[in-house]
């Protein structure tokens, strides 16, 4: 463990940073950032923001023409659920995102700037994500990207940059990311917590370390001037990654880049979760009531329904808490092995997802159901194989909420983990628009409001799995529910 004031004693203290000076520079660009999602939790940290499941020219004009209180969204973001995905389709994906985006704007007369949202520890297609993004950017445009700023840090979740060492917040301190569990996942594992040399690694050396610029806290909190000073080398897609400990430096960060774009620097950004908050200047968003979740619905009868699919550690500490104290709810698992098994007959599977859903149905009617799937993570060294296996579990997490919300709408639904709480969105509930609302817990966990499809009127939680304390889920399904929990 790391003490954090140690490192910090080296740095200026932070520097407050009035968010209404962001969202003036944000305004006086004209600029709306597309922001590609590459599993929804991305929207856990801002509100009001139009969201896509679909990515056709059409959706980005009603997401570019909609509006918010009366205001048009200085940011969309779009799910593309890449993380799911293998790099040939990551990459087509992401060029069809832009290729839609652009001729969209150019019919409604908007400049873009594009952001890579990814995992606040790391995991992800980089930097084929950010590298396909300026590519089709200057097939389409002729502009070439001058920088990638690399932004992971996630302050509300424990993630921090210093020095350029990207760390997590645990109880007894820092602990450099690379030596958590995140960074042995099987597809996207790595070895280097700071920055410049995951750079290296990741690019397998044709960024070297050497030439990544690195903005720390010293540079961030001195002063937007600074930022866009040392931003101004920076060409042909220059690798630039940030120090965060705070929202105010996140803020500075945002003035400074702002500064450097006013300068005529074209960046690209590869970013966690909070940076589109402070980039567009949007104040941090209060938790959301039950009231406030509900507003404008008429709630179905009966329980909402929480999916967990992640297997992350934390996850499965908030699934045990919400069991243990949740005593109301019915908890139904689905199981993996079952649902895996190469030598069960045809029908094995199909018959399991048909009995999953009449008893998720049937318990529906008497109040919440926790479905999940059994516990027993399945492991496979292949990356290829481990996203097939992540694919069929998903793809029969989809099909019983698909099937029990024709049934039987629950009155909410939650979603818990990345690929989750995607796959549901777009193929369980069948969105394909949305607006973020807000927050259920201080800056994390998302709740959508979908505007079309089966789902309409059905509040929608994203819950990434690696955020939260062991009671956070229970705090979540507690202010939606109409159970008391015992």
């Amino acid at each position: 463990m790391i003490d954090e004031s140690e490192l910090l004693a080296g740095f200026p203290a932070e520097v407050p940073v009035d968010p209404a000076e962001v969202a003036a520079s944000v305004s006086a660009s004209g600029r709306v950032l597309v922001v590609l999602d590459d599993d929804p939790t991305g929207t856990q940290s801002v509100a009001d923001l139009p969201v896509l499941t679909r990515w056709e020219p059409e959706d980005f004009r009603w997401a570019l023409t909609h509006r918010i209180d009366g205001r048009a969204a200085p940011a969309i973001y779009v799910l593309t659920n890449t993380r799911s995905l293998d790099p040939a389709e990551t990459a087509e994906r992401n060029r069809q995102v832009v290729r839609s985006a652009l001729a969209a704007a150019g019919e409604t007369g908007t400049e873009l700037g594009f952001v890579s949202r990814s995992d606040s520890t790391l995991r992800g297609h980089f930097p084929l994500e950010p590298d396909v993004l300026a590519d089709t950017v200057r097939e389409v445009t002729g502009e070439r990207t001058d920088g990638v700023v690399i932004v992971p840090a996630f302050p509300d979740a424990g993630r921090v940059t210093i020095g350029g060492v990207h760390y997590m917040r645990e109880a007894g301190g820092l602990v450099p990311v690379a030596e958590t569990e995140f960074a042995r996942d099987a597809t996207f594992g790595f070895r280097s917590s700071a920055l410049a040399e995951y750079v290296e690694e990741k690019s397998a050396g044709r960024f070297p370390a050497g030439s990544v610029i690195v903005l720390d806290l010293a540079i961030i909190r001195g002063g937007a001037a600074g930022i866009a000073d040392a931003v101004s080398s920076a060409a042909d897609s220059t690798p630039v990654v940030a120090d965060a400990v705070t929202e105010n430096d996140l803020r500075a960060l945002a003035l400074g880049l702002a500064e450097a774009e006013r300068r005529g620097k074209r960046l690209l950004y590869r970013v966690g979760p909070p940076f589109v908050r402070a980039r567009i200047g949007q104040e941090e968003r209060a938790p959301l009531t039950a009231a406030d979740a509900y507003a404008g619905t008429d709630p179905a009868p009966g329980g909402g329904l929480i999916v967990v699919g992640s297997h992350v550690g934390l996850t499965t500490r908030q699934l045990g808490v919400l069991v243990a104290e949740h005593r109301g709810a019915r908890v139904v698992e689905l199981d993996v092995e079952r649902l895996l098994d190469a030598d069960a007959d045809a029908g094995s599977g199909s018959a399991h997802v048909a009995t999953t859903v009449q008893t998720v149905v049937d318990a529906l009617a008497d109040g919440d159901v926790v479905l999940h799937t059994s516990r027993l993570l399945v492991k496979t060294e292949d990356p290829a194989e481990s996203l097939r296996i992540a694919r069929t579990v998903s793809a029969a997490v989809v099909d019983v909420v698909r099937r029990t919300l024709a049934a039987r709408p629950p009155r909410f639904v939650i979603a818990k983990g990345g690929i989750t709480s995607s796959d549901v969105a777009a193929h369980g509930l069948e969105i394909r628009h949305g607006v973020v609302r807000g927050p259920m817990l201080p800056g994390i966990v998302s709740l959508w409001q979908p505007v079309d499809g089966p789902a309409r009127g059905i509040p929608y939680i994203v819950f990434a799995g690696n955020v939260g304390d062991d009671r956070s889920l229970l705090d979540v399904v507690r202010t939606l529910s109409t159970t008391t929990p015992s």
